[in-house]
């Protein structure tokens, strides 16, 4: 199966200066680093990339930079979501633009439209340029969840070629892989091995910005049949990505990480605060026996 948005996609945090603009140098970097170690996919400009606080200019930098960086060696995708279907549009056509090999929209948030609506946003993306579309079903975020109709409606389009899935409701996300084919990523790190058990191809992670790595063994162990290893190793990762999922945000919590291994991080931008030493504490403990699991898979 061709994956354009790659199976080990990072949901790259966005680097920034310390005195909060944006570093695209060190965004450069920490792509290199990130797919040197597994990842064959980036996303740029996602939730846990600080997109709602970052401008269309700075968006458009980004991009060409990770483009630049890894884009010979890796499905580099844009974040183009937003609550306004215009928005959305143009933030697509930019993306293209600068040469993205694919798309990132989640369910328009906040003004929770009707499943209709839904719809023709995400046919509307579709039709704005010729890249490949994921579709990211993240109801605790957004307020509105993608129904199992407009998903089954979504899916006939040629260019809606992935769902990020953050729905945790397992018996439906099974149900559409099995009646639609959509290649299905988790968007959930706790997540991730569960849904690769009936039939997810890929994942988007936060925690991959810190354990590419383990990240990987993961799946690498589920994909070669060996579903004790997978099992073994996912429960060695659990303690970090339960840290990063629960204690604060994704990115506060990636950004954290990266800053205490010397990585292109900064800081975040409000209204996200930075961790405090108590959460760092409590971060590198979860890394310490992620690093454990990356250990054990080599």
């Amino acid at each position: 199966m061709h994956l354009p948005f790659g199976r080990i996609a990072a949901a790259m945090v966005t680097p920034f200066h310390p005195d909060g603009s944006l570093d695209p140098e060190g965004a450069q970097a920490l792509a290199v680093h990130l797919v040197d170690r597994g990842c064959d996919g980036i996303v740029v400009s996602g939730t846990t990339g600080e997109a709602p606080t970052t401008s269309d200019a700075e968006k458009d930098t980004l991009l060409r930079a990770v483009l630049e960086a890894v884009g010979d060696r890796a499905a580099v995708t844009a974040g183009v979501g937003s609550n306004d279907t215009r928005h959305t549009l143009e933030l697509a056509r930019a993306a293209e633009r600068a040469g993205a090999h694919g798309l990132l929209a989640v369910t328009p948030y906040y003004s929770k439209p009707s499943q209709e609506g839904i719809r023709q946003h995400f046919t509307a993306l579709a039709d704005a340029t010729p890249l490949p579309v994921m579709v990211y079903d993240i109801p605790g975020r957004t307020g509105t969840a993608l129904s199992r109709d407009t998903l089954l409606r979504l899916a006939e389009h040629p260019r809606i070629a992935a769902v990020k899935d953050a729905a945790y409701h397992l018996l439906g996300s099974a149900r559409l892989i099995a009646d639609t084919g959509l290649p299905y990523y988790s968007g959930a790190d706790e997540l991730n091995l569960p849904l690769f058990a009936v039939g997810a191809v890929g994942v988007v992670s936060t925690v991959a910005n810190v354990a590419p790595a383990a990240t990987r063994a993961v799946l690498d162990a589920h994909a070669s049949g060996d579903t004790a290893a997978a099992t073994a190793l996912n429960a060695r990762l659990l303690p970090l990505v339960e840290a990063m999922m629960t204690l604060a945000q994704g990115a506060v919590t990636a950004k954290a990480l990266l800053r205490q291994r010397q990585l292109p991080a900064g800081p975040v931008r409000l209204p996200l605060l930075d961790a405090d030493r108590e959460l760092t504490e409590a971060l590198l403990s979860g890394y310490l026996a992620a690093e454990g699991a990356s250990a054990v898979a080599s």
